[in-house]
């Protein structure tokens, strides 16, 4: 696995993000969900296709404070800001679960800002008859059986097995606290602070992935949001759950890429 580059990037004058940089070509940011930013296969995968720019969310990593951060518009200005710092003018976008709300609100606040739009299994949304689990109120080995497809799996003994020693313990559940805190600023205590008021002002090509298996933010939100955005279309996968960018990379990789304009080369006689 390739490793990243990462610099701290100054948006403006109260907030900086740690931004993790690799491979080339064609730029794309990638917005992380509320577990936080880890540099895993996806992200590998999706570098070998694209120059990936993978900013930690405010309260998370070497980021800012999420304190630092006022309310959900501020946070949006925050990215702008951030791509103007970063050279982006217009670029793609692929956000994952809380990182998808935030691209969907990146591209429905300013629509000149957002080239392409791919929303994995994103949050922002609330059906009453599917409400979606709390998931600050859920314990680790809760919230991996709601995220997977398989909970006694390969994905799901990963996701569950502590680090080696007892320093490594403490940085995760430290980096665990942060990450939370920073994602209940946007999602507690339900995932609804606004976006179906904007979401119809979404005019960037959006695709939506969903894993037919995710019991977090179930597939019928699928159609929720493909329903609220002029021209959406939704891929669902089988054999995957909120975390279908793990459970499912090289599926999930070629999608992307080929919405994006990246297909992979076809293959010499």
């Amino acid at each position: 696995m390739a490793q990243p580059t990462e610099q701290i990037v100054r948006a403006n004058e109260r907030i900086s993000f740690a931004v993790k940089i690799a491979g080339d070509g064609q730029p794309v940011v990638f917005l992380h969900g509320a577990g936080g930013l880890n540099w895993d296969p996806f992200l590998d995968s999706l570098s070998e296709r694209f120059r990936v720019y993978a900013p930690h969310m405010p309260g998370t990593g070497g980021s800012s404070e999420i304190q630092q951060v006022r309310d959900l518009w501020d946070l949006v200005l925050s990215y702008y800001d951030l791509f103007d710092a970063l050279g982006l003018d217009r670029p793609d976008i692929v956000g994952h679960s809380l990182g998808g709300m935030i691209g969907a609100e990146l591209a429905a606040s300013d629509q000149s800002r957002v080239r392409r739009l791919v929303l994995i299994a994103p949050a922002g949304l609330w059906l009453d008859d599917a409400p979606i689990p709390d998931i600050f109120a859920m314990t680790p080995s809760e919230l991996v059986r709601a995220v997977v497809a398989d909970p006694e799996g390969p994905l799901a003994q990963a996701l569950l097995q502590p680090p080696a020693t007892v320093e490594a313990q403490m940085e995760a559940y430290i980096a665990r606290v942060q990450v939370m805190q920073a994602a209940a600023k946007l999602l507690w205590p339900i995932p609804d602070k606004g976006l179906k008021l904007r979401i119809h002002r979404i005019k960037a090509p959006t695709l939506l992935l969903w894993g037919k298996q995710d019991r977090l933010i179930p597939p019928v939100y699928a159609d929720a949001f493909a329903s609220r955005i002029p021209g959406a279309r939704v891929e669902m996968f089988e054999q995957a759950g909120h975390m279908l960018p793990l459970e499912q990379t090289a599926r999930a990789i070629d999608a992307i890429a080929t919405f994006l304009g990246q297909p992979a080369p076809t293959p010499l006689p």
